[in-house]
């Protein structure tokens, strides 16, 4: 990371450089809201995802198998780590239902040094996990 804020305090706002250990965010989406709930504890819980946001219902419209379809779903954000991604997404595939969930990783350009730390730190505890299984 490096400190860069144009006309504030350079420790408090950072630039990621795009590290393994800098913060995403992860869009997906779970059928209805108790199975999102559900999927967002235990994300949180196996420290997979230092944040998971559960948000409102939504309709979402796509072309499967030749199909259009339009579905009620929940939409969920998740805050992590880049270094989390491969066993969050097969964790996620586990606890899923969808042949496919919604696996969409957005890059953080920036943000708050206390903020991206609590992220890098509350996801530690998984990637340490995966480093011994390994």
């Amino acid at each position: 990371m490096k400190d860069q804020t144009p006309g504030g305090n350079p420790a408090l706002v950072v630039r990621q450089d795009g590290a393994p250990t800098d913060t995403v965010v992860v869009l997906s989406t779970a059928p209805d809201e108790l199975l999102a709930k559900r999927i967002a504890h235990v994300l949180v819980e196996e420290s997979l995802v230092a944040c998971a946001q559960v948000g409102p219902a939504i309709v979402s419209m796509y072309l499967w198998q030749g199909e259009l379809e339009g579905t009620d779903e929940v939409q969920l954000l998740f805050k992590t780590t880049a270094d989390t991604l491969p066993a969050l997404y097969e964790r996620l595939c586990v606890l899923h239902p969808y042949e496919i969930p919604e696996f969409m990783v957005l890059g953080v350009p920036a943000g708050s040094r206390a903020y991206l730390d609590w992220v890098a730190q509350s996801t530690r505890p998984a990637i340490q996990a995966a480093t011994r299984e390994a």
